[in-house]
């Protein structure tokens, strides 16, 4: 079910744009990164602090309909925004991978399992790897389930 409340859209032109894109078509555009032109699917979730409904890109790093959320920021020294909002509302995310989106929940992966998916995500995403060594920080690792 879509989540309900008041969609603010992002800030950046180049974000909102391809969410606008990649729902009106189902997918069929808008679904890969520039530049390159590896395949997205699109999160939303309610906002950390105002509540609003937010969606954004992430790079497609799927396994057995689980999918890996990685907050790498290109390595910066601080978390994405939306990784707060995932973590404020981990039982109020929809995914969408193609013409459906589907309702899931979100958790932050440690240990060995963090490491199995981090070891998908850089095989998706082989910048991820680079990432990690512009920061100190362990990039955070979400995992989206389908929520039943």
């Amino acid at each position: 079910m879509p989540l309900e409340g008041e969609y603010e859209p992002s800030t950046s032109a180049r974000t909102r744009d391809q969410v606008e894109l990649y729902e009106r078509t189902g997918g069929r555009e808008g679904n890969l990164q520039v530049p390159t032109m590896l395949p997205v699917v699109i999160i939303t979730c309610p906002g950390a602090q105002t509540g609003k409904i937010r969606k954004w890109p992430v790079m497609r790093v799927e396994h057995d309909g689980k999918y890996a959320v990685v907050a790498s920021k290109g390595g910066a020294p601080d978390h994405p925004a939306w990784y707060y909002n995932l973590k404020a509302h981990p039982d109020e995310v929809v995914l969408q991978d193609g013409p459906e989106p589907f309702d899931g929940t979100a958790r932050v992966l440690s240990g060995e399992e963090r490491e199995e998916w981090w070891r998908r995500a850089v095989e998706a995403y082989a910048p991820y790897a680079e990432y990690q060594t512009k920061t100190d920080r362990l990039i955070p690792v979400f995992l989206v389930e389908r929520r039943d």
